[in-house]
Formats: C-alpha cells, structure tokens, sequence
C-alpha cells in the first residue's frame, strides 16, 4: 500500500496532461511546461537520501511499524494538499507563493519517501519464510505497478471527461485528491501490524541498538551500501526511464497522441503486474542473482533495438518495443524486494537499504527524465534513452556479480555477516 501511495504520486505528476498542466499553473513565464514538471518530480529526490538516513536508522531503533506508519502518511498527505494549493496566477492565486508551496511539499513528501521503501522491504522480508522469500518480496513491486496504473487510470478519466482547459484550470487538481483515502487505508493496515518477527527477536536478545546505528552502517557494511548503489543505478535508471519518461517522451518526442500513450503504458504495466509474481517465486527456486543478470545483459543487448522499434512508427512495433524493456526491468523488479533486505544484517538492515537504495535513486533515478529529455532537446539525438539504459547496465553487472546469493538462507543467518560483506550460510 506504501509503494503504491508513493507511485501513484509519481503516475498523476508525469503523465502528459498533467505534467503540463502543473508546469503551467504553477511556473509563470515560456519555456517547456512538461520539463518543469519533471524537474520538480526530480527536486524531491535531493532529500530522500537525508530521509533515508533519518528514518532508515531510527526505524533499526524504534522498530520498522511505527516509522512505516509515519511515512506514509507524510507521503498520501502531502500529494492531497498539492491538489489544495493555489495556483501562481487567476482566481484563486498567491503568486510566487505558488511554486515556492509546491516545491516545499515535494521536498516534504521525498523526505519522507526515503524512509518508505526500505521500510517496506524489510518488513516483508523479515516475517517472509525463507523458501517463499521471493514470491512475498515480489508483492512490494507489484504495489509499484499497481500505483502508476492507478495515477495513470484516474488521470485518463478525468481527461477523457474534461476539456483541456477544464483540465488546466481545475481538473487537474482531481488525481491529487484520491491519494488521501488511499494512504488511509495503508495507514490503517500499517496500524493493524505486529512488528516484524526478526526486531521483536532482536528486542528480546537484547541487541538492539540502543540509537539510531548511521555510524555503524557505514563502518561496518560499507561495501554492501556501495554494491546495493550500483544494481539500484540501474534499476531505477530503467524504473524511472519507463514509468516517468516515457510518457513524456511518446508525446513530446514521438509525437503521440496522451491519451494514446497512456493507453499503451497502463496495459504494458498490466502484463508487468501479471508475470511479477510468477518471477518472485522462480527466483526462490534458481535464486536472484540470474534474474538480476538476466536483466542487466538484456538491457545492454536490447534497449538500441527497443528505442529503434518505438520510433518506427507503427504503434504496434512501439508497443512491442516498449514491452521488451518493460519485461527486462521486471525481472529485477521481481527480486529486489527479496535481495537488498537479505543484504544486511538485521541491527542495519532498515538503515542501510534505505540509504543506499536513496543515495543511488537520487543521483540516478529521480534525475533521470530530466537528463535524458534535456539530452533529447539539446541534441536532436532521439537515441538517449537507450545510451542511458546501456550505461547503467554496464556498471550494474559488477556489483550483481559481487553480491552473495541469499535465496535459501534464512533472514536470521544474515546477522553474522562481517565487514567485508561475506554472509554466514551464504553458500547454502
């Protein structure tokens, strides 16, 4: 329910018409709306890594429920009132209190979102049992997915309703709206859990830390933080490259009807949500590591072909091309909710996913529309998507081949790991 609170965000602010709309309303003056939006979608990412340091350890103290409980309703209130905010000129204005306003609730909501996803990831992978570690993990993406086609379905209604400048003038405040009752209900689910089995373990052995443990997580696991970096490069190169820029590289770039274009993500989306269950489970058989590779050598042999397939022309061909790369991410997609937990010791564990998986998202992901549609624009090369995506591939092998595989060890095994990143049990 978090991930899909954060990503439902995510799907209402870079679809076109809205994206456009938002760029409009809120930052007076000419020049490209869509790009002011997705420069304000990557504004939030400066913070997360400061969230994922804050929350991250402290939920290693006070426990993974009560901070998960928080972020998420940092996360669905502060995309409620972006909905709420007048507008930078018209009826109900305050001016440059405008995007001032907008750009302090971004910079809220990636504070908090930084706490989120690593929070998320531990607790199901600490109450998973060890054998089906995959299959639950894989349930954390599948909230990914569920959310963008949630954004992307509310925003199609209400521009499939609405004119254009009703959009523009109100209708784009709808999407934002919905995001309140849905962090409720995560809120009142969240509120309804136990701590997880392993931090109730941790309470009673008596090894909690008895402080938020920032000092430990870098002195001690800083070589897995860094592995964890650089397979996340990738995956939310290739996360944010498909989900946030692609919509608006089919509109402006291809010259894509909106409509038409979210047509095409929401059911490609579809398909991703159908096989990343199946994958989650395959990899509790033949482990995570040849999925993660899997991916990692598709993205380096396929993305040129895909972008060429997406600018032939045909719909058909850019749906088929759109699908190749879809499919290559989800098969990461389907293991990382199981493989970065099982990364670190439970002491950590909350601490160390959460900044490192925001350091690297930060630098790589939330930027990533922004670089590659400026590259685009500056250029004419309608090619940078593919270059982008082959990079990181490039420099994600190493540290998936460095990691351990930690598909049949138990999530407890994982406390004996030393400072050199080596897991008891490991070999298993």
């Amino acid at each position: 329910m978090g991930n899909a609170t954060e990503w439902y965000d995510y799907g209402v602010f870079t679809s076109g018409a809205i994206a456009t709309a938002i760029g409009t309303v809120f930052f007076p003056g000419e020049g490209n709306a869509v790009l002011k939006s997705l420069a304000l979608v990557a504004v939030g990412f400066i913070v997360r890594p400061f969230g994922g340091a804050f929350f991250g350890p402290l939920g290693d103290k006070l426990g993974r429920q009560k901070v998960l409980a928080i972020t998420i309703l940092l996360m669905s209130g502060c995309t409620f009132l972006v909905g709420c905010l007048p507008t930078y000129a018209g009826g109900y204005s305050i001016g440059i209190g405008a995007p001032i306003a907008i750009l302090l609730l971004r910079l809220i909501q990636g504070f908090s979102t930084g706490g989120e996803y690593g929070g998320a990831a531990t607790f199901i992978a600490e109450y998973a049992p060890t054998k089906r570690r995959g299959f639950f993990g894989s349930f954390l993406e599948l909230g990914t997915l569920a959310g963008y086609v949630l954004g992307n379905i509310v925003v199609l209604a209400v521009t499939l309703s609405l004119s254009s400048d009703q959009v523009e003038s109100w209708g784009w405040r709808i999407p934002f709206f919905v995001a309140l009752p849905l962090g409720m209900v995560g809120l009142y689910l969240r509120s309804k859990l136990e701590d997880t089995p392993e931090f109730r373990r941790l309470e009673a052995s008596g090894n909690k830390p008895a402080k938020a443990p920032l000092k430990e997580i870098f002195t001690r696991n800083w070589r897995m933080v860094m592995n964890l970096i650089g397979i996340v490069l990738l995956l939310n190169i290739a996360d944010y490259m498909l989900l946030t820029t692609m919509p608006t590289y089919f509109t402006d770039t291809l010259k894509i009807n909106d409509n038409t274009s979210t047509f095409i993500i929401i059911g490609v989306e579809v398909v991703q949500m159908a096989i990343i269950l199946p994958l989650g489970a395959l990899s509790d058989r033949i482990g995570r590591k040849p999925l993660l590779l899997t991916a990692a050598i598709g993205f380096i042999v396929l993305s040129w072909p895909s972008i060429k397939l997406m600018q032939s022309g045909s719909i058909l061909w850019l749906v088929i091309g759109f699908l190749i790369v879809a499919v290559l991410l989800v098969l990461m997609l389907a293991v990382i909710g199981s493989t970065f937990p099982a990364m670190f010791p439970t002491r950590v564990r909350y601490g160390s996913f959460a900044i490192g998986y925001n350091i690297s998202t930060s630098l790589f992901g939330g930027t990533c529309g922004v670089v590659v549609t400026a590259l685009i624009q500056s250029t004419g090369n309608k090619d940078w998507p593919a270059y982008y995506l082959i990079a990181a591939a490039l420099i994600a092998i190493i540290p998936i081949l460095k990691i351990p595989e930690t598909s049949q060890v138990p999530i407890e095994d994982i406390d004996t790991a030393d400072s050199g990143g080596k897991l008891a049990g490991a070999s298993r």
